[in-house]
């Protein structure tokens, strides 16, 4: 195995302890285990435990923040704004259900996550919600009047992530089947 594969597989299995047992399960000798390797291997890819914590928040992180600029808004003056909106939510659900161990990370950060993935989501979460208040600002001015691009940015943003969660937890009870239609009627319901 090259040592990029090495060191995605490690990340991969990081990340799968996480889920399953959140971070407090971390550690060198767990991540060698069910790799299937020694200690020393995973000490040689990251230095130590901080540094394979830091890899992986950063991994994770890029990742989200790829998958959240396929699903961007552009210019919601540029068609109906409703519809733009929803493609966009189910691009973003599409990329929550292709990838929900990211997503558990950045929408459902375990206990004991460390500080390095709570900054890492708040710089992301500004970059995402300045974007989305530069596509909602053409839709601010008259004839349609949305007020506040910067609040109606937030407002989206919560209940898009809102609806992630929902899907992450109970894809069942919760399938962007039943999310999408509930997300066109309040968007029909808000615009002007």
């Amino acid at each position: 195995m090259t040592a990029s594969a090495r060191r995605e597989q490690l990340l991969d299995v990081t990340t799968l302890i996480i889920a399953e047992a959140g971070f407090q399960a971390v550690s060198i000798q767990s991540v060698a285990r069910r790799a299937g390797i020694s200690r020393p291997i995973v000490y040689e890819h990251f230095g130590d435990l901080s540094g394979l914590l830091e890899a992986l928040v950063e991994r994770e992180v890029e990742r989200a923040l790829d998958q959240v600029a396929e699903t961007e808004l552009v210019d919601l003056s540029e068609g109906d704004p409703s519809e733009l909106m929803l493609e966009s939510l189910r691009a973003y659900l599409d990329a929550v259900a292709q990838h929900p161990t990211t997503w558990q990370l950045v929408l459902m950060p375990p206990e004991g996550a460390p500080e390095l993935l709570r900054t890492s989501i708040i710089s992301g979460r500004a970059e995402v919600l300045s974007r989305l208040a530069q596509a909602v600002r053409p839709i601010s001015t008259p004839p349609r009047q949305m007020p506040d691009p910067e609040l109606t940015a937030r407002i989206l943003s919560a209940v898009a992530d809102e609806y992630a969660r929902l899907l992450l937890t109970d894809a069942s009870e919760f399938p962007p089947e039943r999310l999408l239609p509930h997300a066109r009627w309040w968007l029909e319901r808000l615009s002007p």
